[in-house]
């Protein structure tokens, strides 16, 4: 019997992925008939019990059977408990990857010392009793995971040895080949947390934010690592026997902005831990002007990918992300150190140097804009964002670190919103989020030390009030310069949402009707009932008084808001 039950254990360990459903089905899955069976007899003893002159008796002994099969394996409904809600959090969808799910629940037992897990379906903290009794369990050691039909039970149980051990055998299944691929790479875990924002309190937002979204600081410095190994590559090597030239490559994206997501796994985990992508903009000699940009983008894209294939970086292996597009503006492409056991995902953008060199020093030249506009009327607004790269990084990256942090929580809640809304229609771009955030903190707030309850609040009443949104920004351009002028003027008047692009005037990250606003602020709407927004003692939280429209002023040129709240703090 033990030798079959290793023979069976050792062909799970081995069996590809994509037998894995299969698997389940042949070895695991009791048969219908069997389980017609089992429901038979169960009927037949419960008849039984009932016509008993001593039920009690009865149901102790069947209590104690019970007990000693759960004690054979004292962590069974733990893992239950923890695979609904890795479900939950990371899919929910009927048809999912179930290679995807097993290696998110593998990666939480992993993370048993941050599980703090429970679920409001049948108990809540509206009766104060249940609440205060609710708040001491959760403030125990972790690992967390109440029993979601009885708040007493913990069923992560006090043995921190059978979760070590537990964790152990779960970094090692990490590297079976039931999770790789046809083409050898590996699957993914879903993005899932060891403790749920939803039903995390506004007093706890600063800490979940520290534990759960903040990179760590050897995290970081592998990612400078890498980069830095790339922009040797094209500014040494890859055209090196061109007549181009990299004038410069700029860093962007979250990680340039110091607004980046931690990685979703811990470092020593087997599975390549994934965080932020790193968007590296590059500027190259050959483009002139914004047309040249765009006639030229794809011949650049395609050498910078030739010379990865053919000159190979040392230390590490590299995989290229398929395009669609027949003028490409970006190359995606994933590398993977073999001495570091990390992935780490790049996005390289060829652009014209619209800026020059004095792009902190001084606000660009309005001749840089009435440029852009020109060449806007022949293309889709945004059409040159990247052009415009440094002055996008330097808005956020200048903030206040607290703000910084806040523009985490909102990307780590609207990566939620995209998972479960992904399919039913196109979300406004995570980059309107995080412009909302700093301009709600701009007009409600402006402290450096505010409530991140208070601020999350107050970001979610504005995505609800979408159709009044009118949002810009004059520190890049302004509206002295008549083309300039006239060009803004225009776009204000736009289908609202209107949210203008700080660094890029034609890029209307609002976009009126273009995407599914209205699907973001329903989710935001039933977000309004999140323990997020009650305090320690269960008192609500209150929004910033925040105006929805910035218009025009009596005053000549000058341009102010009118303060007119679109909710206020009752």
């Amino acid at each position: 019997m033990s030798r079959y039950f290793w023979s069976w254990f050792s062909n799970l360990y081995s069996e590809p992925a994509e037998n894995l459903d299969k698997f389940i089905q042949n070895n695991l899955q009791p048969p219908k008939k069997e389980l017609e069976k089992i429901d038979e007899r169960i009927n037949t003893i419960c008849e039984f019990l009932e016509k008993q002159q001593s039920p009690s008796q009865v149901k102790g002994i069947v209590l104690c059977q019970k007990q000693l099969k759960q004690d054979s394996f004292p962590l069974q409904y733990a893992l239950e408990l923890l695979t609904v809600y890795a479900w939950e959090q990371g899919s929910g969808e009927d048809d999912f990857n179930i290679d995807e799910g097993i290696l998110t629940v593998l990666e939480l037992i992993t993370k048993y010392k941050e599980l703090c897990i429970y679920w409001t379906v049948n108990y809540d903290f509206e009766d104060e009793t249940i609440r205060n009794y609710l708040q001491s369990q959760l403030r125990k050691d972790r690992p967390i995971i109440l029993d979601p039909a009885d708040p007493k039970r913990n069923v992560g149980g006090n043995d921190p040895n059978l979760w070590q051990q537990l964790a152990k055998e779960a970094k090692t299944w990490s590297t079976s080949s039931a999770f790789k691929k046809e083409n050898s790479s590996s699957w993914k875990p879903w993005d899932v947390l060891p403790a749920s924002l939803y039903v995390t309190q506004g007093h706890m937002l600063d800490k979940f934010i520290y534990d759960f979204l903040q990179p760590e600081q050897e995290s970081l410095e592998q990612i400078k690592n890498v980069v830095n190994t790339i922009f040797k590559f094209l500014t040494e090597k890859c055209f090196k026997d061109s007549t181009m030239t990299v004038k410069k490559v700029v860093k962007a994206g979250s990680i340039a902005k110091g607004t980046a997501l931690k990685s979703i796994s811990d470092p020593e985990w087997n599975l390549n831990p994934r965080g932020s992508d790193v968007d590296l903009v590059v500027f190259f000699n050959c483009f002139q002007n914004y047309n040249d940009q765009i006639a030229s983008r794809a011949t650049i894209i395609k050498e910078i990918q030739k010379q990865l294939e053919y000159c190979p970086l040392k230390d590490f292996e590299i995989e290229f992300a398929d395009t669609k597009w027949k003028n490409p503006r970006v190359l995606s492409f994933t590398l993977k150190s073999k001495l570091l056991n990390r992935c780490q995902e790049f996005d390289l953008l060829p652009a014209f140097d619209a800026l020059g060199p004095q792009v902190s020093k001084f606000k660009p030249d309005p001749e840089t804009y009435i440029k852009l506009i020109e060449s806007s009327k022949c293309n889709s607004g945004s059409e040159f964002s990247t052009c415009f790269t440094e002055l996008q990084r330097d808005f956020i990256r200048t903030r206040t670190t607290k703000l910084k942090s806040l523009i985490r929580l909102m990307k780590h809640w609207y990566k939620q919103c995209h998972r479960k809304l992904k399919k039913k229609g196109s979300l406004p771009p995570k980059y309107a989020v995080e412009l909302l955030t700093v301009y709600a903190w701009e007009q409600g707030s402006g402290v450096h030390d505010f409530d991140t309850a208070e601020g999350f609040l107050t970001v979610l009443k504005l995505i609800m009030r979408y159709k009044e949104l009118c949002i810009y920004w004059t520190i890049n351009y302004d509206f002295q310069n008549e083309i300039i002028r006239d060009f803004l003027l225009s776009q204000l008047t736009n289908s609202r949402p209107v949210i203008l692009d700080p660094a890029d005037p034609t890029g209307d990250v609002g976009g009126g009707d273009r995407w599914c606003w209205h699907l973001l602020a329903s989710e935001a709407e039933i977000w309004l009932s999140s323990l997020c927004f009650k305090r320690g003692n269960f008192n609500p939280v209150r929004p910033w008084q925040v105006p929805t429209v910035q218009t025009l002023g009596s005053s000549g040129l000058r341009f102010f808001p009118i303060i007119k709240p679109i909710f206020n703090s009752t």
